[in-house]
């Protein structure tokens, strides 16, 4: 489990088909190395890994097939070279962003940035398979709500009805320390949608005192659950 709060950029080099060598960057806070061990979880723009070999200045992890599938791991060539990096949270822990599973549902891309005079505005559409995002995010997508891009927990200023894309507000602080500073107009992402809109949706699914899923939510089924 993650909060979306980046600690550090890494510098992440293949080696091989699905292992990857991913450095601390220089100028960076170590910290995150302070305490990290082999089999530790680790988010990788997002992307949860384990880290099966630690190195002085970084780690080694292994992607599955699924993991290059459904993220971009899988298409290193259409992102940048840095890596947004940040531990498992611990029990006790400050939780700043909101939960993060490093679960990806699906690779979207940046079509716009436009910096303003207090922020970043910049907007994500769906990268290949339409379908995957209206399932797996497009259906999750809320005014104010949250969601992880690269790993970094940020709230949705804005986003059509239908889903197929938003907008987002980034402050100069998580501009200048993640690698969305990086990014440029077609620039893949990882997008993880809130895992309590995941839960929320599974159970208004199923009908009160029925083991069947609900096929879909209408609004005579919200008034009859009491939430209309």
């Amino acid at each position: 489990m993650f909060t979306g709060l980046i600690q550090a950029l890494g510098i992440i080099k293949p080696q091989g088909s699905d292992r990857f060598a991913i450095e601390i960057r220089p100028d960076c806070d170590r910290t995150i190395l302070s305490d990290l061990a082999i089999g530790d979880s680790i988010a990788v723009d997002g992307v949860c890994l384990t880290a099966e070999e630690v190195l002085p200045n970084g780690f080694v992890a292994t992607a599955s097939p699924e993991t290059l599938q459904r993220t971009s791991l899988g298409q290193r060539s259409q992102t940048g070279n840095y890596v947004n990096l940040e531990a498992s949270v611990r029990v006790g822990s400050k939780l700043g962003g909101h939960f993060v599973t490093g679960h990806v549902d699906a690779v979207g891309y940046l079509s716009e940035s436009i910096q303003t005079e207090r922020a970043w505005e910049m907007s994500f559409v769906s990268s290949g398979d339409g379908s995957q995002w209206q399932q797996q995010i497009a259906r999750y997508l809320v005014a104010k709500g949250s969601i992880a891009v690269n790993g970094i927990s940020l709230t949705v200023a804005d986003c059509h009805a239908d889903g197929s894309w938003f907008k987002v507000a980034v402050i100069p602080h998580t501009y200048a320390n993640t690698n969305l500073c990086y990014l440029e107009s077609g620039s893949l992402v990882n997008l993880e949608s809130d895992i309590l809109g995941k839960y929320v949706d599974k159970l208004l699914k199923f009908s009160s005192g029925s083991e069947s899923p609900q096929e879909d939510i209408s609004i005579s089924f919200l008034a009859e659950h009491g939430y209309w």
